[in-house]
């Protein structure tokens, strides 16, 4: 193999790195949060392919036929987008469950900034996300995050591409991001129920009582309270859960 063949097969194992890692950044949490500018993450994208690129089993597969080689590119894409999208949904159980807190407690408002993965969101899912973004930096989350796309190649080895388990695991990623937002805002949904409850028998006690504007600071009150008290199990169970299905990339 002359130079140009060695340089050409080197650049080719470089590009199905980067398509498996930069379509994994573009929704890892962290990562690839909006508030991110594409072209850092493209920077990053690429610094990170080019240090991973030697330690993953990718070279001699590079010097196969075009056709192959794209759809080598494609399966690699498809693995990136799938880690990327299950971390992704993960995550969103935080925003989920201050979605259902903003709701409960009366703090939605409809001009929220969506700073998520979906629109309609509150108040209480952006502070949520933001400190689970912080904390996913300040706990090293994000090292167990590299670690896991290098394992990858473990799991699902280049030019290969398992359909059926890829399928199954995006639906017990979103189960367990439904079950853990809802178990996560259970609290509130109590706390709601017995307050209202309260303030329905107020109303029948006194039925000239302005229900709404006494109900209303005190929702807001005890919604505050109960995240204050309630935020860093919230915090601390989304970051576990998120580290567990991270950690199952390595043996």
């Amino acid at each position: 193999m002359d130079l140009a063949e060695f340089l050409v097969s080197q650049v080719l194992a470089a590009g199905l790195v980067f398509a498996r890692l930069g379509a994994a950044l573009m929704f890892l949490p962290g990562f690839g949060e909006q508030t991110i500018p594409p072209r850092h993450r493209l920077l990053f994208g690429l610094a990170l392919s080019a240090a991973v690129a030697p330690l993953v089993p990718i070279g001699g597969q590079a010097e196969t036929a075009p056709v192959v080689l794209l759809s080598m590119f494609a399966i690699e894409i498809t693995i990136g987008i799938w880690i990327g999208t299950t971390a992704r949904i993960l995550f969103s159980a935080l925003q989920f469950a201050g979605y259902q807190i903003g709701m409960v407690a009366g703090l939605s408002n409809a001009f929220a900034p969506g700073s998520g993965s979906f629109e309609g969101s509150t108040l209480i899912a952006g502070v949520l996300l933001m400190a689970g973004v912080a904390l996913i930096f300040a706990t090293e989350l994000h090292h167990l995050m590299i670690r896991a796309l290098i394992d990858s190649y473990e799991l699902f080895p280049p030019g290969r591409l398992m359909l059926g388990d890829l399928a199954q695991q995006m639906v017990r990623a979103v189960a367990q991001s439904f079950y853990l937002g809802v178990s996560l805002a259970a609290p509130f949904y109590v706390l709601s129920l017995v307050l209202n409850l309260g303030m329905g028998l107020a109303n029948r006690a006194m039925p000239s009582l302005p229900v709404f504007f006494v109900a209303a600071p005190i929702l807001i009150a005890t919604g505050l309270l109960g995240l204050v008290a309630a935020g860093p199990a919230m915090l601390s169970g989304t970051m576990q859960a998120l580290a567990d299905w991270l950690a199952g990339f390595s043996f």
